[in-house]
């Protein structure tokens, strides 16, 4: 008879970080500051590959994407997250939460997509060296892109529809930032179970199918650069993968933290940190990882700004 007596939720109050009002001012003004880097590194890089001949390589285009969906992933979350902190809390429609879901899964899915592709793109530049160019033209980067794009918005699509067709009861409020999986779970009522298991396969299958992708690639290219029989040589071929194998470790690293962790012993705000980490520091941090450790790209920017000085 308990069961009966609660209510479904049509809406939920986002209230992440408000519990402490001292902290609200420096956070607000803190992803500020992120949200703006974010921006600027990522539109910057977009630029600096279009204008740029040297940069028109099929590793320079799908960066070029891969900083577009930064953008998108990180303006679907964090507007939001100044918002809650702005007015103490807000209230989303079931639908707009479920829009936010479905756009961060969709760009987040994207981006996981395209890592294993530019790891691939590694792969044939180290260890196919004279086939690169046949394999990697542009209508195979344009239907790579469009087949990550494809497989983004199924992923988000099957995500969402597994996670708004349970029942959500009782309690609106979350303690969190943005309507994102794990807090959402926690609100929901009756048998969830076969949701949860579609939730699940999805994690496993899409986090550790890019990342087998990745994973390959770099043991073949690990082969190909120990079989270099100067040690300068080895050095320089693993330099181009360096910006790719930085910016991997951290994406990767804290989704299978997020999502593939036993639930047992998680704490709320253990979540909101991680949480802002993925939505916030790494899209900031992916252009300048492909900057400070580029050089094409540092020479790119070199000349950009010579232009500059001389106009």
């Amino acid at each position: 008879m308990a069961g009966k007596n609660l209510t479904l939720v049509t809406e939920f109050f986002l209230i992440g970080f408000t519990d402490c009002p001292e902290r609200v001012l420096p956070l607000f003004l803190l992803f500020l500051f992120i949200y703006i880097i974010t921006l600027l590194g990522n539109l910057g890089m977009i630029i600096l590959i279009r204008v740029d001949h040297w940069l028109h390589t099929p590793m320079y285009f799908l960066l070029s994407h891969l900083s577009f969906m930064d953008i998108c992933y990180s303006s679907v979350t964090v507007p939001q997250m100044m918002a809650v902190l702005l007015e103490l809390g807000v209230t989303l429609s079931y639908t707009r939460c479920a829009a936010q879901f479905f756009l961060f899964t969709f760009f987040g899915s994207i981006d996981c997509y395209l890592l294993a592709l530019m790891a691939y793109d590694r792969y044939v530049a180290v260890c196919q060296p004279l086939l690169y160019v046949s394999i990697m033209t542009q209508k195979a980067r344009l239907g790579f892109v469009a087949g990550a794009y494809v497989a983004g918005l199924f992923s988000a699509l099957v995500r969402t529809v597994s996670a708004f067709t349970l029942s959500f009861c009782g309690s609106n409020e979350i303690d969190f930032i943005f309507c994102d999986l794990p807090p959402l779970l926690k609100l929901t009522c009756g048998d969830s179970s076969t949701q949860e298991v579609v939730i699940i396969v999805f994690a496993i299958f899409v986090i550790p199918a890019c990342m087998v992708v990745i994973l390959v690639s770099y043991v073949f290219i690990i082969v190909a650069v120990m079989r270099i029989p100067s040690a300068g040589g080895r050095a320089k071929t693993f330099s181009t993968c360096a910006s790719h194998l930085t910016a991997v470790s951290l994406f990767f690293g804290i989704l299978i933290f997020m999502y593939l962790r036993d639930d047992s012993g998680q704490s709320l705000e253990e979540d909101r940190v991680v949480s802002v980490f993925y939505t916030t520091v790494i899209p900031m941090l992916n252009p300048l990882i492909y900057s400070l450790r580029n050089k094409e790209v540092k020479e790119a920017l070199r000349k950009i700004l010579n232009r500059a000085k001389l106009s």
